[in-house]
């Protein structure tokens, strides 16, 4: 299971990112003639948060590929024993690849109008047919599950630091994001808010 792990981790974050934000964003760049990352790089807050997410992306994808390249050394580092369980794990599996596959379906319902960040100057549709039924938020649950999966899998306090940090970082993202579609789409996105929840809605 160890072999496995060590390269199921790097192997799936790697994928994860090519398909998720490379592959999007080039076929999104392509319908609307601009890059879909519209992180701003100015001095304010909202910047501030978009470093850190590239900083956490970073982060994580070097401590992946330690585990693959000196696995005797990043897996007992910081293990949290009690969590070492094959149940954890394949639920860990079951979780990361289904919210692999969430994210893409997102993302694909989201057509022209997925984006990195905010866009202030194309108006986007608001999407709320498919996984947005159940989420005003489908790619950022998607990546939450996937970041828990993770943990699950491999249980390190670090593990646990990348879950807990991009959760907090998405849920400012989020909350940037409402106040930009409440301007934006008005009473739409206000009955829309009102009748789906942030992360997921259970009927």
């Amino acid at each position: 299971m160890a072999d496995f792990i060590r390269f199921f981790i790097p192997y799936y974050f790697l994928l994860f990112f090519i398909v998720s934000f490379l592959g999007i964003s080039v076929k999104v760049a392509k319908q609307i003639g601009k890059n879909p990352n519209v992180l701003p790089r100015d001095g304010s807050a909202y910047a501030l948060v978009g470093l850190y997410f590239k900083l956490i992306l970073l982060a994580l994808f070097a401590y992946v590929m330690l585990l693959l390249w000196f696995p005797e050394s990043v897996f007992p580092a910081f293990k949290i024993q009690l969590l070492e369980s094959s149940f954890f794990q394949y639920t860990g599996f079951f979780l990361m690849m289904t919210a692999f596959i969430w994210v893409v379906i997102a993302q694909m319902q989201m057509k022209d109008s997925w984006r990195i960040g905010i866009d202030s100057e194309i108006k986007t549709n608001l999407i709320t047919h498919g996984l947005f039924r159940f989420s005003r938020n489908p790619i950022f649950l998607g990546m939450t599950i996937s970041l828990a999966g993770f943990f699950l899998i491999f249980p390190t306090v670090i593990a646990l630091s990348f879950l807990m940090i991009g959760s907090i970082l998405m849920q400012i993202q989020i909350r940037l994001e409402e106040e930009y579609l409440i301007k934006e789409h008005g009473q739409m996105y206000l009955a829309y808010k009102k009748r789906v929840k942030r992360m997921l809605s259970l009927y």
